[in-house]
């Protein structure tokens, strides 16, 4: 005890060899807790189903931030230097730093939003504010899909979750529906049958829910004939383009001709 007052009278300028020391000895300490709850968070969040590993690493990395922050104000307090000046630093770096990054901060944010509500998943295929395609990653900056085309489209994340969102693949079956024509000279019966033959001939077509034809409208040349049918989501355009095939054929085997645009012109002699 004498020991560690005489050090403790040690004068250093500003700063005491008491102060001193007991700044390492606090600084060793926040060291082991530092790293003590860096590893219980890490197992927390690892064993969290519902957070992505995105997520996980993010929340991670801001525990350990506020974690340093705290051991700094800690330190600066043993020393006898007043924090308040510190915490008022803290909050003017804190909120410059956020002002300059704010379009960054505002992805990440919503990089969060969508990796906690998750409106779609890696796989998905979706469309978002017009870019349709199949989602690659969701990251924290950027949501990443993959077009038919085989396009690679990066769309910022706060454009993501501002902008209408279509998720094609969250349900297991979707309906096609599809618009045909044929001419005014075929009975609206005789073309409805032919549509349904056409439907139950596609084997992506599902029979449950069943198959529905009926008139859409009545146009100048022609009528417009809506079917509706099921399939699942995955084999969707195969459904599309089985249907489409099979109209055509199940049309010619009645003898039907589809609509068309044309203008009948007489031609009046004097």
């Amino acid at each position: 005890m004498e020991l560690w007052e005489k050090l403790s009278d040690v004068d250093l300028g500003p700063i005491h060899l008491g102060q001193l020391l007991s700044a390492v000895i606090v600084f060793i300490l926040c060291l082991i807790a530092i790293r003590i709850l860096s590893r219980l968070a890490h197992k927390a969040l690892s064993a969290a189903k519902k957070l992505s590993a995105p997520m996980a690493g993010l929340l991670e990395t801001c525990v350990k931030i506020v974690l340093w922050v705290l051991t700094a104000i800690t330190v600066t307090g043993a020393l006898g230097i007043p924090t308040s000046s510190l915490v008022a630093l803290v909050s003017v770096v804190g909120l410059a730093l956020s002002l300059s990054i704010q379009n960054v901060l505002s992805n990440v944010f919503s990089g969060i939003t969508l990796l906690i509500t998750r409106p779609f998943e890696p796989g998905d295929y979706v469309d978002v504010a017009g870019n349709v395609g199949t989602v690659k990653t969701v990251g924290l900056f950027y949501t990443v899909l993959d077009t038919f085309e085989n396009k690679r489209v990066n769309i910022p994340n706060a454009d993501v979750t501002a902008a209408s969102l279509v998720n094609y693949s969250a349900e297991p079956i979707r309906r096609l529906d599809l618009t045909f024509t044929a001419s005014y000279d075929f009975p609206a019966q005789l073309v409805e049958e032919a549509l349904l033959e056409a439907a139950a001939a596609s084997e992506p077509i599902l029979a449950d829910p069943a198959p529905h034809a009926a008139i859409r409208a009545y146009q100048s040349s022609r009528i417009e004939y809506a079917l509706w049918v099921w399939c699942q989501t995955g084999v969707y355009w195969d459904a599309v383009f089985a249907i489409n095939e099979n109209v055509q054929k199940s049309f010619q085997r009645r003898g039907i001709r589809m609509g068309y645009d044309r203008q009948d012109v007489r031609v009046i002699s004097d």
